[in-house]
């Protein structure tokens, strides 16, 4: 046996791919790297910033500053203090000097509506997690298995050609014989190649893909809308006149029937709700991106497949409208590209190829791999 031939042998045998284990299921990645910001950012940002408004309120005690008069006692006075902070409400005059009030309730339910926010902002992806994740995953462990599977069939039947041509007598009975091989097709593996078809027919991922984003956009400009609905009738008014005439204090002739009450949290209030309104306008750009993604063909990744024997779902133009659920795995295939061994190792032999291209004889392992991927058969020139 020569040494270029055992060389070759051992080339062949490095290239062949492990089996995968248990570790591939697990370390399938099912949420795109875009979405995983917007998850953790639309959802961790209003319960960081409720908790510091809470931590804020166990520390500082009160959250509501009453100007009760000097003769009040100390328990009056907090008596004062609790009776606004549970009433909320501001006594005042409109333009015609009539009596109105206004109820400033909005102010204390403040951080359990920024709670309800962040529910409201994980439903779109506990939809996808139950509704897609499983058919997704099942999808993605099948595909990659598959490429992988069908890049160790293309080496294996590298080892048989070259051991054939190694072991023949004749060279023009060696080039024939795969001539006819590649007309009949006998390198075809058509499974991989007919799933992915099928998928572009199928449309339960992509609408729930869809639907997932336009639920995000959705819940982003209803909690923007909210948060300008504060500021524009409540947010400026830090100071209102309160009614103390209830209670115990209701039969007190020295009460005065109102008195001046100060929120001491209206600041705070004010910068969460600013910071939380100003990052979700700048997410909703990104939830658009994330739905256009759907709208062009990541060919790239199935361009480098197609070295494969008879991968040609790109040149036989069946790539047609991208909003199917062939597009959604494609990037989620991009994704979970570590998990795909097989593309590394294709992306260098398409490195290749072109210089393997210009070559008169055909005689390496880098030639049988490149030609066996689909390169015009060409006879040796010995």
């Amino acid at each position: 046996m020569s040494l270029s031939h055992t060389a070759a042998e051992y080339m062949l045998s490095d290239a062949l791919l492990p089996e995968p284990g248990s570790s591939r299921a697990r370390g399938v990645r099912l949420e795109l790297p875009s979405d995983r910001v917007l998850k953790f950012v639309a959802v961790g940002l209003p319960l960081f910033l409720v908790s510091l408004a809470f931590a804020r309120e166990f520390s500082a005690g009160s959250q509501i500053s009453c100007f009760s008069p000097s003769n009040f006692t100390g328990k009056q006075s907090a008596y004062a203090d609790t009776a606004c902070w549970d009433s909320l409400l501001h006594h005042g005059f409109d333009a015609e000097g009539r009596a109105v009030t206004k109820s400033l309730w909005a102010l204390k339910v403040f951080p359990y509506s920024l709670l309800v926010v962040a529910v409201l902002m994980y439903l779109p992806y506990l939809l996808w997690r139950y509704a897609a994740s499983p058919a997704l995953h099942s999808d993605l462990l099948f595909i990659i298995d598959e490429l992988d599977k069908s890049y160790n069939r293309s080496v294996r039947l590298v080892q048989h050609m070259r051991k054939v041509q190694q072991e023949s007598d004749d060279p023009e009975q060696f080039w024939e014989e795969y001539e006819r091989a590649r007309q009949e097709r006998y390198f075809e593996f058509p499974l991989l190649e007919r799933y992915l078809a099928c998928k572009q027919h199928s449309h339960s991922l992509v609408i729930i893909y869809l639907l997932r984003n336009l639920l995000l956009l959705l819940f982003l400009a209803a909690t923007c809308l909210y948060l300008v609905f504060l500021h524009l009738n409540i947010f400026f008014q830090d100071e209102f006149s309160c009614s103390i005439k209830t209670g115990l204090l209701q039969a007190e002739p020295h009460v005065p029937p109102l008195i001046p009450c100060k929120l001491v949290f209206f600041s705070v209030f004010q910068l969460i709700s600013l910071t939380v309104g100003g990052v979700y306008v700048l997410l909703m750009p990104v939830v658009i991106y994330s739905a256009l993604q759907l709208c062009q063909w990541d060919k790239g990744l199935l361009s480098v497949y197609e070295m494969l024997p008879a991968f040609d779902l790109l040149s036989r133009k069946m790539l047609t409208c991208p909003i199917n659920d062939l597009n959604v795995i494609l990037l989620f295939l991009r994704a979970n590209i570590s998990e795909l061994t097989s593309f590394s190792r294709l992306s260098a032999v398409s490195a290749l190829r072109e210089a393997a291209a210009e070559k008169q004889d055909i005689d390496t392992v880098v030639d049988f791999m490149t030609l066996l991927a689909g390169l015009e058969a060409t006879k040796p020139k010995h």
